[in-house]
């Protein structure tokens, strides 16, 4: 049996970086991960992957679209190399994590490749995927086992025509239609991807709205500028069927008025959200409580029922994002090196990488309208910044040549 001062469940970003920040903290430490590279979901098959798709398919359509205008001229026909655009993609990914693990080496972190779970209060055992079983002993334990690509019951994810977006990042071939279950931010970053390459895009979405979880002034405008591009929406839609037959997936929904819509395409990308990942945990051996939504239960220092053991990331409350585990997982570190660090979740911003690009941080208009805050609300149209600026440089013109030259030359230096 070894013995560590910490060990991290998970390599994800929320995982790697207690481990390193714990390492920095003069502690002991250890990680474990399934897989056979570090990263999580994150850099291996969510945000990396998906922006370098979003990176490519980016310059494919500014090619085709947008070079003629800056006088750039390209003899012949531009193409997709699809299987060339996956493979500078999965560069990427090898790159990145090939990084972290100069990071565990360089802070003498020990790995341990194969799937932890709870053996005792202070124990995890890894089912080594070399073979053989490793017990680590640990003063504390951190769970940063992250979140899997979530699902609607009457569904069956084929993973070849009705596909997560862990599929959706190595396709063999351009969908011809691809239908996108869920209007989140997953599903129309993806589903911007295909488009630009050339796919026929339709997204059925329940909530009235994309991007339910952000302003509805975001979402409306994003919602108009993806119209433009030819992508088709459902709105207040319920899925009821998924079925394939061949090559062909057909996907049948409900409106508010119980009228049906029944759509066909070649591939389904299922984008309903993501649920914490505890499979195999054996949570109850250490008296971790998990809630009725699958998440680890913690309270405001990470901690869960058992003080030994804290949680972090995807696999508790809270946004599923990649920057909130990083966050969380130095307030865990810092909190077991016997410091007081805090975390103000109210500034932790949220990014759709479509283009253009959405950002927000903070509360939205209607959280704040339904805690009764008093609030005021502006908007500006980007466009008339531009003319602003004129505005202003011209102001800035005419003053300088108004004063006499060896002032305007004073003001240039």
């Amino acid at each position: 049996m070894k013995s560590y001062d910490v060990v991290v469940i998970g390599s994800g970003p929320g995982g790697y970086v207690a481990a390193i920040r714990c390492a920095q903290l003069g502690m002991k430490t250890a990680i474990v991960e399934k897989y056979s590279t570090l990263g999580g979901t994150c850099l291996n098959v969510g945000c990396i992957p998906s922006k370098s798709l979003l990176d490519s398919s980016h310059h494919y359509e500014d090619a085709i679209k947008h070079f003629s205008e800056h006088g750039i001229e390209i003899p012949g026909e531009v193409k997709v190399n699809l299987e060339q655009m996956i493979a500078r993609k999965q560069g990427v990914v090898d790159q990145t994590t090939k990084g972290i693990q100069f990071l565990m080496d360089k802070n003498k972190i020990d790995v341990f490749e194969g799937l932890g779970s709870f053996s005792g209060n202070t124990e995890v055992e890894v089912a080594l995927t070399a073979g053989g079983t490793e017990t680590l002993q640990a003063g504390k334990i951190i769970i940063a086992t992250g979140s899997k690509p979530g699902s609607l019951p009457f569904i069956e994810l084929d993973k070849e025509r009705v596909i997560t977006s862990t599929e959706a990042l190595k396709l063999s071939e351009i969908p011809k239609h691809m239908i996108v279950i869920g209007g989140g931010v997953i599903g129309l970053e993806l589903g911007q991807v295909y488009k630009r390459l050339g796919a026929e895009v339709s997204v059925v979405e329940y909530q009235d709205r994309i991007i339910p979880g952000m302003d509805a002034g975001l979402s409306k405008e994003l919602m108009k500028v993806l119209k433009k591009q030819k992508v088709k929406f459902y709105l207040s839609h319920k899925v009821g069927a998924v079925e394939r037959s061949g090559d062909t997936v057909r996907i049948t929904a409900e409106d508010k008025k119980g009228q049906k819509v029944v759509l066909e395409g070649d591939y389904c990308l299922v984008s309903v959200g993501r649920v914490p990942y505890t499979q195999g945990l054996n949570a109850e051996k250490a008296g971790v409580n998990i809630d009725e939504r699958g998440r680890v239960v913690v309270n405001e220092h990470l901690q869960t029922s058992n003080p030994n053991v804290y949680a972090i990331g995807d696999v508790i409350r809270g946004a599923m994002l990649a920057h909130k585990a990083e966050e969380e997982g130095v307030l865990v570190a810092e909190i077991l090196a016997g410091q007081k660090p805090h975390i103000d979740y109210n500034l932790i911003p949220n990014v759709v990488y479509t283009w253009p690009e959405v950002a927000s941080v903070g509360r939205t208009e209607e959280q704040l309208k339904e805690a009764g805050r008093a609030y005021k609300a502006g908007q500006f149209p980007m466009r008339h910044w531009v003319v602003l600026a004129l505005v202003w440089i011209s102001m800035v013109l005419l003053r300088l040549y108004r004063m006499p030259k060896p002032m305007r030359y004073w003001v240039f230096i």
